[in-house]
């Protein structure tokens, strides 16, 4: 069965109450219930996840490469930061897509730059949530991993 695993990053667990003029109403657990609805409506096994923790991010994204699993991201603000977890994606061999729910290009300029970009995909930038859905779909139409 193909797999997707859905990763969050830190401060994603506040959706719905951070910042709600820029990150919208719907809460994780909103994300998370839709992931999984299109899961089963498709036939993927999909795994959400969720830390403020960088290692669990890359330890994550390992698992996702040994098991040939395709992976969403929001990496929140290690986006901007981490090294590690770009790194992880490319050292793992996973193909993810990564997501960001508001536009980051239209934010702070520290916001501009990304260390995933280069080593993911594709991107999908400002479309609140739907963003998650819009991966998904961009997965399905891939050629499946491994």
């Amino acid at each position: 069965m193909r797999q997707i695993h859905v990763l969050n990053g830190p401060n994603l667990n506040l959706l719905g109450q951070r910042e709600p003029g820029i990150y919208g109403a719907a809460t994780l657990a909103d994300v998370e219930a839709e992931m999984r609805a299109l899961g089963e409506k498709h036939g993927v096994a999909v795994t959400c996840r969720q830390s403020n923790h960088e290692g669990d991010l890359v330890t994550w994204l390992q698992e996702a490469g040994r098991t040939g699993a395709d992976v969403i991201l929001n990496a929140g603000g290690y986006t901007h930061t981490s090294v590690a977890i770009r790194d992880a994606i490319k050292g793992a061999g996973t193909r993810a897509i990564e997501v960001h729910i508001s536009n980051v290009h239209a934010r702070e300029e520290f916001r501009h730059h990304s260390y995933l970009s280069p080593v993911v995909a594709g991107i999908i930038v400002g479309f609140g949530i739907a963003g998650y859905r819009l991966a998904f779909q961009a997965l399905l139409e891939m050629t499946p991993a491994r």
